[in-house]
């Protein structure tokens, strides 16, 4: 190894404070920065980056097998499609996956991520056991095979085995579609155990659980499971989806008396280490509470307006110091920079304004919500990730300084153009996670037999 071989000199990075000039950027072995400065030399020898960096995005909310299905679920199946229709046809589809082919999808689809600037994923994972619903003699093995996918792909991942123990609010038994998904909360937090065993944690792997909805668990079952991950993990990190259909919504409220969000908050104690995912659907009291709570709202824009959800209440929500981040979710696109442009567009369309997201401390959108969404999507993680900072992971991408949506303009319209201009190809150029470089001129070191894996593993699925 060189000198310099865990050094790059940067011409502009986005660092906490904003874009600096001159930043030198230095890492260790276990991939974790040492030093950021900013209005420097380039020591001699060091390599220099070949455009803007910006730290590497984190993607708080995936499930990786959906990508395989994205595209083949754009025709009417239903009178009236939506969400529910929507989960009939995924239901089928899990019910085909293999290991080798869930394995080879993760693979992809981080590799796709990485591609975009995207350098943690926290995956939602709930598809656990074979088709009959019968446990694999390696129990935790679908869960293991995304962990090893992750670290194939170099990507930092936070895993989040979900419960699944009901199909509705009121502990309605399972359906048949159903019995991949379903375990007890010591079952759950057994396979918990024995992943992480087997798998340990490390700078790049994290561990958390995942409720999968208040309909798809009960309070007694809930608590069991939170108390048996604080023996495990004091401080891992809790997601959840909430709120995200109007159904939802009227259901709780009819079982349990409370809208979703607002059960939740009464009674337990969601903090920092809570990730609400979508959210979409809360009243003022419900904002402003989530808000002040700390957790952070895991918003989904792509997804939520594919399968017709609605628009968080953003405005109200930031305005109240309520912290976010994004996820790809379904996959049906995977680019942070569409997340963040149609978080912003739905609030026009809602409002009939422009830059309805900017604020008095921050005017250009874009860089007050690609700010909040690495802030958010970093506490999701329950990772050292974020931010271009000594202490947190060598995790960042680097822009095409030529690429039209930046070239010839002021660093201060940089973001605004990669998060509101489309020029054809990406402006994302190379990308980093743990100091170790696995894009480069657009392209991921094993993108083309990991790319081989994934169209064997897609005509496996579809056959008839």
């Amino acid at each position: 190894m060189t000198q310099h071989a865990q050094s790059l000199f940067a011409d502009h990075a986005f660092l906490p404070d904003g874009w600096r000039r001159n930043v030198l950027l230095e890492w260790d072995a276990a991939g974790t920065l040492t030093t950021v400065k900013a209005d420097t030399s380039a020591p001699d020898g060091v390599a220099r980056a070949a455009g803007p960096v910006l730290p590497g995005m984190p993607n708080l909310h995936s499930h990786a097998f959906q990508r395989a299905m994205a595209g083949l679920t754009e025709y009417r199946a239903n009178a009236t499609d939506t969400f529910w229709s929507w989960r009939e046809l995924m239901y089928r589809f899990a019910a085909r996956i293999s290991p080798e082919g869930l394995a080879a999808i993760a693979q992809w689809l981080y590799i796709e991520m990485l591609k975009a600037g995207y350098t943690s994923v926290c995956e939602f994972h709930y598809v656990h056991h074979m088709a009959d619903g019968e446990r694999y003699a390696n129990a935790p093995e679908l869960m293991q095979r995304v962990v090893d996918a992750a670290q194939r792909s170099g990507i930092g991942m936070t895993m989040l085995p979900v419960l699944y123990q009901y199909s509705g609010f009121g502990s309605q038994a399972p359906r048949d579609d159903q019995r991949r998904f379903i375990n007890t909360p010591d079952s759950l937090l057994e396979l918990l155990r024995t992943v992480r065993d087997v798998r340990p944690e490390s700078a790049a792997l994290r561990y958390g659980v995942a409720p999968h909805s208040l309909r798809a668990v009960s309070e007694a079952s809930l608590r069991t499971l939170l108390s048996g991950l604080d023996a495990i993990s004091a401080d891992a990190p809790i997601h959840i989806h909430i709120a995200e259909q109007t159904a939802e919504v009227d259901a709780c409220l009819k079982t349990e008396g409370a809208r979703p969000v607002q059960w939740l908050l009464d009674r337990f104690d969601v903090d920092a280490r809570w990730c609400l995912v979508h959210a979409t659907h809360v009243d003022e009291a419900e904002t402003a509470a989530l808000a002040t709570s700390g957790a952070v709202a895991g918003l989904c824009l792509t997804t939520e307006a594919n399968l017709g959800d609605g628009v968080f209440p953003a405005q109200a929500y930031l305005d109240a110091k309520g912290r976010i981040g994004i996820g790809s979710d379904s996959h049906i696109g995977v680019d942070w920079r569409s997340e963040l442009r149609l978080l912003e567009y739905g609030q026009r369309l809602t409002r009939r304004q422009r830059n309805v997201l900017a604020s008095a401390d921050a005017t250009h959108v874009a860089d007050r919500l690609f700010a909040a969404s690495l802030d958010g999507g970093a506490r999701a993680t329950g990772r050292a990730v974020g931010a271009l900072q000594a202490g947190r992971q060598a995790d960042w991408m680097v822009l095409d300084a030529a690429h039209p949506a930046i070239a010839e303009h002021a660093p201060d319209a940089w973001l605004s153009g990669v998060v509101f201009c489309e020029h054809g190809d990406t402006p994302v150029l190379d990308v980093y996670a743990g100091g170790d470089k696995l894009v480069e001129n657009r392209r991921h070191r094993d993108e083309e037999p990991a790319y081989a894996r994934y169209r064997a593993a897609l005509a496996e699925l579809l056959k008839n």
